[in-house]
């Protein structure tokens, strides 16, 4: 039986596909992570590289979704013992404008593993995605039942305060970035509970996921300045830590 389709038991990773690179192995070594904490089988990373660079055919530069669809008994509390394996390859649509988010009305609890794992059970962050668009939005910043900051519907949040960036700590309740990873030490970024406080003193906030680095220009009734600077610097350390 397709666990997948009935009970949402799937992992899936977005790839910005340049190649076999750091920030390849960083998507691997979540997914085999996130199918480690389920009990779900997985390939290895050989068969990742292998799978991915037979579906891209040559290309390079594009969007790659890597899913595992996980199949077995048909009893819910069952764990699944085989898997299929799809891989969505397309051009990538590049963003180059700055963005506006809300605040979404609906809350993560910081205790939900569901969270912090890239699971094919996205209904979530469709509802946080479907009502920031309807309002007129890109995008919404979601928060915890402590009323702290965690994430957007698909992006990590990085903000920059008094010659510093900080991002909401893991253990807020959402999913840790391969990008936000990858920069994470060498650009000295704090991982911290954030309130919505520290929006308000921010001087420029970003969002942060594997296929964009974007400046954001409002959050509800607070604007911000766009520093050209610093998206750079942030692009240009991606592309650095991508070949380490």
């Amino acid at each position: 039986m397709n666990r997948t389709l009935q009970y949402g038991e799937g992992l899936f990773e977005t790839i910005y596909w340049k190649g076999e690179n750091r920030k390849l192995k960083l998507h691997y070594e979540r997914l085999k992570n996130s199918a480690e904490f389920f009990g779900y089988p997985y390939p290895s990373y050989e068969e990742f590289v292998e799978i991915i660079g037979k579906e891209t055919k040559g290309k390079r530069e594009v969007y790659v979704k890597f899913l595992l669809l996980f199949k077995g008994n048909d009893y819910f509390s069952e764990l699944p013992d085989s898997y299929e394996i799809k891989v969505i390859v397309k051009e990538l649509k590049s963003i180059n404008e700055p963005v506006s988010l809300c605040i979404s009305p609906y809350r993560r609890h910081s205790e939900n593993p569901i969270f912090r794992h890239k699971t094919t059970n996205f209904l979530f962050n469709i509802l946080v995605k479907r009502d920031a668009i309807k309002k007129g939005y890109f995008d919404a910043v979601v928060l915890n039942e402590s009323e702290n900051i965690t994430e957007t519907s698909s992006s990590n949040i990085l903000i920059y305060k008094n010659g510093k960036f900080y991002t909401p700590h893991p253990e807020s309740g959402l999913l840790y970035g391969t990008t936000i990873k990858l920069i994470e030490k060498s650009l000295n970024i704090k991982k911290e509970f954030i309130d919505l406080k520290i929006l308000e003193k921010a001087q420029y906030v970003f969002l942060i996921n594997s296929l964009h680095a974007l400046p954001v220009k409002k959050i509800e009734d607070k604007e911000y300045k766009v520093s050209e600077e610093l998206l750079k610097e942030i692009k240009e350390e991606i592309e650095r830590k991508e070949k380490d």
